[in-house]
């Protein structure tokens, strides 16, 4: 391994764990009204959504669109490409499959 690739390692540890670091820091509030976690461990996904119940269930949907709508921008931004393309994208996927994958493994080819 070279020195840069070695320093580009080193590099997105640190970023993961400030990250990490950060997401921890945000759970930590008291006025969390909803939460959407994803989480990759050695190719298997294990995701989870919680929300506090205020007996307003329009409330509920907005703040699950909200949660959407916030992950949708987070991999735009990841992607380089603009919101519309990956809510698109997702709404065309969402229409294809027939139950959510748990792992890699269970998406199928195209």
């Amino acid at each position: 391994m070279s020195d840069d690739d070695a320093a580009s390692e080193a590099s997105a540890s640190d970023d993961f764990e400030t990250e990490l670091a950060r997401a921890r820091d945000l759970l930590d509030g008291d006025d969390i009204d909803a939460v959407h976690v994803g989480v990759v461990r050695d190719g298997e996904v294990d995701t989870t959504f919680a929300q506090r119940t205020d007996d307003d269930p329009d409330g509920a949907g907005l703040r699950a669109l909200a949660l959407l709508a916030a992950h949708v921008r987070l991999v735009a931004g990841e992607a380089g490409v603009e919101p519309s393309t990956v809510a698109g994208d997702a709404a065309t996927l969402a229409g294809q499959v027939e139950q959510i994958p748990a792992s890699t493994d269970q998406i199928p080819d195209e």
